[in-house]
């Protein structure tokens, strides 16, 4: 029977009759992964059915402000009377919990499944970074093990019923990212977030021509830092030069949802766990994130009527 499916040899998943007694340890051994995969995939389906909308916030480098784009569109969301979840799939390199000031926060568990933390009444959050002790631990597990602890996210977490799944994956075109789109099936679309430096734009390339690969829809790019008023003088500096996510998002046809001036004070902010939204929602940055996240609500409900239709 090796490498045979067992269904051709009349075997049900939950089947421990003749034909089951017939097979070897080896044999057996297979079919009870088998059946794990079929019931852990279907805890998946049912977990995400209870949600309307998954995004996928990515980028092709690290250092671009990708977690602050997954965490400020959260807020966003949040702030609009949205329930959100916020899943931080940076198994090596967790950073929502830091940027959210919930740090030293452990999550408990209740009906067999995991609780996500509550930010606020509107948004939930569940990251690697509750799972650890402290903040030098390193996480050092190859591929297979990012892939359990992905599928568990996914299935054993009591998400429950959300108007929105924004999944901070791993910079790059790695197992995470792609494991999150085979997995979630329905994915609404993924967004792009870059600067307008060279590198960041050329990293940028390669992982949406994955998405295209894929199939992951694109909802967009975001381009990040982009120029900031000097507080002496007022003069309008640019760190990286200008238009770089505006150009990639032209050449691959997708929408370009915005640029987020370059704060300081934002970056300093944040590391203390205040995001912009929430500390200063008049702020240029603030105000960029707000305007991308309605472009994506407005993006999402489009595409979703069309499927519909």
């Amino acid at each position: 029977m090796k490498g045979q499916n067992f269904y051709l040899k009349g075997i049900m998943p939950n089947d421990d009759g003749a034909n089951y007694k017939e097979l070897s340890a080896e044999e057996r051994e297979k079919l009870e992964r088998f059946k794990a995969r079929l019931e852990l995939e279907k805890r998946i389906r049912e977990r995400m059915a209870l949600i309307r909308h998954k995004v996928l916030v990515a980028s092709g480098k690290g250092g671009v402000g990708k977690t602050a784009a997954a965490v400020n569109l959260s807020l966003a969301f949040a702030a609009a009377g949205d329930r959100v979840a916020l899943l931080d799939a940076d198994i090596h390199g967790p950073g929502v919990p830091l940027m959210l000031g919930m740090a030293d926060v452990r999550p408990t568990g209740s009906g067999g499944g995991i609780n996500p933390v509550a930010y606020n009444e509107n948004l939930v959050v569940m990251s690697m970074a509750f799972l650890i002790t402290g903040d030098a631990d390193a996480v050092i597990w190859r591929g297979p093990l990012k892939m359990a602890m992905i599928d568990n996210f996914l299935a054993d977490v009591n998400w429950g019923e959300r108007d929105w799944l924004v999944a901070d994956t791993p910079p790059g075109t790695g197992d995470e990212i792609l494991s999150l789109a085979q997995r979630i099936k329905n994915v609404d679309g993924l967004i792009m977030v870059t600067t307008a430096q060279a590198a960041a734009v050329a990293s940028a390339r390669k992982s949406l021509t994955f998405a295209v690969k894929t199939g992951v829809p694109i909802l967009g790019v975001v381009e990040n830092m982009g120029p900031f008023s000097c507080p002496s003088c007022g003069h309008e500096v640019s760190l990286f030069g200008g238009g770089g996510g505006e150009r990639v998002a032209a050449d691959f046809g997708v929408p370009f949802l915005g640029a987020v001036p370059f704060d300081p004070e934002v970056v300093a902010e944040s590391d203390l766990g205040r995001p912009v939204v929430v500390t200063r929602p008049e702020s240029p940055a603030a105000k960029a994130w707000l305007a991308i996240t309605a472009k994506v609500r407005e993006l999402v409900s489009r595409r979703a009527g069309r499927r519909m239709e």
